[in-house]
């Protein structure tokens, strides 16, 4: 198989797009970071449902996953249902396999003159560091993949019934409207099954929902401002196919 066409082309962008953002957002998501003191304002306190001192604390993962909301739409848009389920699977699996490798090299016996090294004034151990970045707990890992596969399968299902209704008009509403009960679900799946769960925390479901609920405040507000880009997104790939092949290719996919 080639890449001649414009369409393949197309897919085999916005597909490498999104495996590679899914696989670097569970590497970079071992990082939390502080939503509002990253912004310049005083972290917020919050009190819910008992669970106090919550703020915006984030996984760093949040970065690529506005990349990955707009891939999911727009390979939905214009190549179906049957692609974003086929990618989806294919990226968990590669997740999978990247942990699998990660695993095997934090077995590897590190280089003596490399354990030790002085990084911006501070002695650090490589080697637990490199464990302790990398070495996400299997709890974690299982949670994020099932949370990811559910999360996709739901907003494909989401997308292309409010798609029937609408036809091709109102694209916010049906991209964004599944990104939003997609993620809904992605925000309490991951929590529930690493810290509820799991038998080495004792999170209670108060404590599950209030997290998963803070979190998935911040993925609203960013799932609303992505909306423009996602127009954005649209009208590039409308002038790179041409406006026949374009409606074509969304008008095959609405069949699913």
């Amino acid at each position: 198989m080639t890449f001649k066409t414009k369409e393949s082309r197309l897919l085999l962008v916005l597909g490498s797009f999104f495996v590679a953002n899914a696989i670097l957002s569970e590497f970079i998501g071992v990082k939390l970071f502080s939503v509002e003191e990253t912004l310049g304002f005083k972290k917020i306190d919050i009190n819910l449902l008992g669970v106090p001192n919550l703020s915006f604390v984030m996984s760093a993962g949040v970065l690529t996953w506005p990349i990955i909301f707009i891939m999911t739409d727009i390979i939905n848009e214009y190549f179906g249902v049957k692609q974003v389920r086929f990618l989806s699977i294919l990226t968990a699996i590669l997740i999978s396999f990247a942990f699998l490798v990660v695993w095997g090299s934090m077995h590897l016996t590190a280089a003596d003159f490399w354990v030790h090294q002085n990084i911006n004034g501070e002695d650090l151990n490589m080697n637990n560091a490199f464990a302790g970045i990398f070495g996400q707990g299997m709890w974690i890992i299982v949670g994020s993949i099932t949370a990811f596969i559910i999360g996709q399968m739901v907003d494909v299902v989401i997308f292309h019934k409010i798609k029937k209704i609408t036809g091709e008009r109102a694209l916010w509403l049906r991209a964004t409207g599944s990104t939003l009960v997609s993620q809904f679900i992605d925000s309490f799946v991951v929590i529930f099954i690493a810290f509820y769960i799991n038998p080495q925390y004792h999170y209670s479901w108060q404590q599950v929902f209030a997290i998963g609920l803070v979190g998935y405040t911040y993925k609203f507000v960013v799932a609303i401002l992505m909306t423009p880009i996602l127009y954005i997104v649209h009208a590039i790939i409308d002038g790179y196919l041409g406006k026949d092949l374009a409606h074509k290719l969304i008008k095959m996919a609405g069949r699913g």
